[in-house]
């Protein structure tokens, strides 16, 4: 499915769940369609190690749950998508990893709706497609109130920070990189309107190491306030990491920062 496509049908899940989201937990399991709509029904060869996902059990903040894809080979996966079952935009976030980057992990934070499956599926260079699944006991993130001041929110949108880390793989590095941005879901009700706030969230990432792909992320209101992305990467010598974000209203940001004991 094209991201058109893609954001079209996020659009549509956006207004229905402003009736019925509140019934998410007792809908019937969503995931055939979304093999279906997501992966064109292609057979998902289940839980062979190809990946794994790290997802609480019971997360202590609905708007704000870590999840972590870890890839076994990072050299045989192209893609890795993240679909938050019962969520009302359930693609939270697809990764394509650049050919080389290297990619041992990516961590990031998402808002769950409601008890749900989270589905990690890893499409592999051969284009197979592998699959793990964890539970996640959850409610009420996406229509969770922003945590930031909105006029607060909007002067910082688009600020990105850099960190590094001493990665615990051999010859990679460790990096994370935050966005400030409001993420708004659409299911956020403004306490003193009493209206919803529109859907902004950034929905299109990509990270580089000088002129080679490290990631780049489609992604939807699934992706908490102030994205996170947290990966190794094989570096390559280049001396400049440069991160492009976009969002679903036009904005667009862009940061580079020199990699350090390459510059």
């Amino acid at each position: 499915m094209t991201r058109t496509v893609r954001l079209a049908l996020g659009a549509a899940c956006l207004a229905a769940a402003l009736v019925s989201s509140a019934r998410a937990e007792n809908a019937p399991d969503p995931w055939p369609g979304l093999v279906t709509d997501l992966f064109q029904g292609r057979e998902i060869v289940k839980a062979d190690g190809t990946l794994s996902l790290d997802a609480p059990t019971r997360a202590e903040d609905a708007a704000i749950v870590p999840m972590t894809l870890r890839f076994a080979d990072p050299a045989k996966v192209r893609i890795a998508t993240l679909v938050i079952d019962q969520n009302p935009m359930p693609m939270a976030a697809s990764f394509t990893l650049g050919d080389a980057a290297g990619v041992d992990f990516i961590e990031t934070r998402v808002r769950v709706n409601s008890y749900t499956n989270v589905h990690a599926v890893a499409e592999t260079r051969d284009g197979a497609l592998h699959s793990e699944v964890k539970f996640v006991k959850a409610s009420g993130g996406c229509s969770a109130p922003a945590g930031k001041d909105p006029d607060e929110a909007r002067a910082n949108m688009g600020k990105m920070k850099y960190r590094e880390f001493k990665s615990a793989v051999a010859g990679k590095r460790e990096a994370q990189i935050l966005i400030r941005h409001p993420n708004n879901s659409g299911l956020q009700m403004d306490q003193i309107t009493r209206t919803y706030t529109p859907a902004h969230y950034v929905d299109a990432v990509e990270v580089w190491q000088g002129d080679a792909l490290i990631f780049k992320m489609e992604g939807g209101i699934s992706l908490s306030e102030d994205p996170s992305f947290r990966f190794t990467y094989a570096p390559n010598g280049a001396k400049i990491l440069r991160v492009v974000a976009r969002d679903n209203q036009g904005g667009s940001f862009k940061a580079e920062w020199p990699i350090a004991d390459a510059s």
